[in-house]
């Protein structure tokens, strides 16, 4: 296994177990009415969209792994039906397809040596990602459509407050020297 796949993995392993074990049961505590099980906060997603976009296509072997082992931890031996194989499918292809998808279309977003990221660019490409996941993986469970907007809500907020994190972590280090 390469250096991206276990950090992109665990990463993402990392992400799930702080949204499932943290993030959900504080939602549940504050928002006790709220009937959806999808997360308004969830980080994963982030680790979606970052490595889509530092590594392209190279993201989807990479997360697969990591993708693989939540989805088994949240629903066992069910990791192997069709509608799951489907959205782990769509989980690690939605964002490098996105990526590529606006790089075709003349938006080329992907890091550049001498280029400063647009992180709002990152922003915009990773709600279009949400969208995609959310509509083809709502479809394939045949979710009602609050789901759909839950969806987006947590994977916006997981990939916003990704970011934000990650900022203040590299502008910490680099303070620290």
């Amino acid at each position: 296994m390469d250096s991206d796949t276990v950090l992109a993995s665990a990463a993402y392993v990392l992400a799930s177990l702080l949204t499932f074990e943290v993030l959900s049961p504080l939602q549940n505590v504050f928002f006790p009415e709220y009937s959806s099980k999808a997360s308004l906060l969830f980080l994963p997603h982030g680790v979606r969209v970052l490595a889509a976009w530092l590594l392209g296509w190279r993201a989807v072997p990479a997360l697969l792994p990591g993708v693989f082992i939540v989805f088994a931890y949240m629903g066992g031996a069910d990791v192997f039906l069709p509608s799951r194989l489907w959205a782990i499918f769509v989980a690690v292809i939605s964002a490098p397809a996105v990526f590529h998808g606006l790089k075709l279309l003349g938006w080329d977003l992907f890091p550049q040596p001498g280029r400063k990221p647009c992180w709002a660019c990152v922003m915009v490409a990773g709600t279009l990602a949400s969208v995609l996941l959310s509509v083809l993986t709502n479809a394939a469970f045949g979710s009602p459509t609050e789901e759909y907007v839950a969806y987006l809500i947590g994977d916006i907020s997981g990939l916003f407050f990704l970011m934000l994190g990650l900022l203040f972590a590299f502008r910490y280090t680099r303070a620290a020297g």
